[in-house]
């Protein structure tokens, strides 16, 4: 018989929906969801990037991004703008509105995680991002 509850898809799957329960309880006062702190915090780091590089990064499809990005520019948090590039494209751009929240975000963030891994010690830590990098990296080269 297979032990579900002790399979490695099960547990992560429920890992995930504890911290994105979490995340989501402490992002609700501001309307947003944990996908949409995440492209935000990928405009944080540098702001003006197109459609596509955010689809990248995030490792969000096109249509869904599409969506997360009509959200939060009718919130007021960011804008489409011509890619001087390219005719056909938008860079995609912080508001000062989007630009404010950083430091409050990014420190309910960090509470977020600090809570989430407080059951773990800082080499267990440490050895979790290690394992979750390099799982991430090996789906980049083998998707």
């Amino acid at each position: 018989m297979y032990d579900i509850e002790n399979s490695i898809g099960f547990l992560i799957a429920k890992v995930y929906q504890r911290g994105f329960g979490i995340f989501k309880e402490q992002l609700d006062p501001y309307e947003l969801t944990p996908p949409q702190f995440s492209l935000l915090a990928f405009l944080w780091q540098e702001d003006g990037l197109s459609q596509t590089i955010l689809s990248l990064k995030t490792q969000i499809d096109r249509t869904t991004i599409s969506g997360l990005i009509d959200r939060l520019e009718r919130q007021g948090l960011l804008r489409r703008l011509p890619d001087p590039d390219d005719r056909r494209a938008h860079r995609i751009c912080l508001t000062e509105l989007g630009k404010e929240l950083e430091r409050e975000l990014c420190a309910i963030a960090g509470q977020v995680t600090e809570k989430f891994l407080a059951p773990l010690t800082g080499a267990e830590k440490e050895a979790l991002l290690a394992i979750l990098k390099k799982l991430r990296s090996s789906q980049e080269s083998n998707p």
